[in-house]
């Protein structure tokens, strides 16, 4: 039997999800990391877990109504029904693409920004002063992805998830595998393992400190720090590259059950 455009589709996201788990079997340590890795403070890893759970703590109880003003979430809304008016009438894989394609807008937006903030707080030598800020931007273009699939992120567990893709998207080898189990749970059952938000509000944070670490050690530092600065950008594509991939598969994943469901 001829595949429908929607299986075409899920076996198309699950052979760029089998990539991506290979490709992050193990950590390569960059040069620049070997080479600050004895001249970092032993305490810097602490405080910058610190300073990312202070950061998403803030903005989940009092910054989401501030980032809700930077983007229109009713006209997103309404573009989505319109996509979604659009697959169901066309059913090719052209208009289910449509979402992803406007998700991928939202990335590359918010590496234009990361990149902007992140040099030029770095060539002042701003370090750690700068973690609420791409938090904030982090947190925005996640919730803007979201929202492109036709998610929402103002429940507890839709935040919990987004910490765990978070803490995903910098996990490497068996961690990521675990991880990306968990993920697929939530994605298949709607259920998440019995973690606590702060537990898993500290997680992320624990991923975003080991990854940023000595560019954080270098940012600080005036005029070079425009190097660690600029590594906010690559940080944050790596989160942002992950977290469409399991937004992506949700999608399909939601749309091939409502398929099956209406075939009953």
């Amino acid at each position: 039997m001829k595949k429908t455009a929607l299986e075409k589709e899920i076996e198309s996201v699950r052979r760029k999800e089998e990539r991506y788990l290979k490709k992050r079997a193990e950590k390569k340590v960059s040069v620049i990391n070997r080479a600050l890795e004895q001249r970092a403070p032993e305490k810097l890893q602490n405080t910058l877990i610190a300073a990312f759970s202070k950061a998403f703590a803030l903005i989940f109880q009092k910054g989401t109504a501030v980032i809700e003003k930077t983007y229109s979430g009713d006209k997103i809304k309404k573009d989505v029904k319109v996509r979604e008016y659009a697959a169901a009438i066309w059913g090719d894989r052209r208009s289910l693409r449509e979402f992803s394609n406007q998700a991928g807008k939202v990335k590359r937006k918010s590496l234009l920004v990361t990149g902007a903030e992140g040099i030029g707080l770095g060539v002042f030598g701003v370090g750690l002063p700068d973690i609420p800020l791409f938090t904030a931007v982090l947190l925005r273009s996640i919730y803007e992805t979201a929202l492109q699939f036709g998610y929402s992120y103002e429940t507890e567990q839709e935040r919990r998830f987004i910490l765990l893709l978070i803490q995903g998207a910098l996990s490497y080898g068996d961690e990521l595998i675990a991880v990306n189990a968990k993920a697929d749970e939530y994605l298949e059952n709607n259920v998440l393992t019995e973690e606590t938000f702060a537990s898993q509000m500290d997680a992320a944070a624990a991923a975003l400190a080991k990854e940023l670490l000595y560019m954080k050690f270098l940012q600080g530092i005036p005029v070079a720090g425009a190097v660690g600065g600029a590594y906010d950008v690559v940080c944050l594509k790596k989160i942002l590259d992950y977290v469409q991939l399991k937004y992506k598969k949700r999608f399909l994943t939601d749309r091939n059950r409502l398929s099956e469901r209406d075939a009953d």
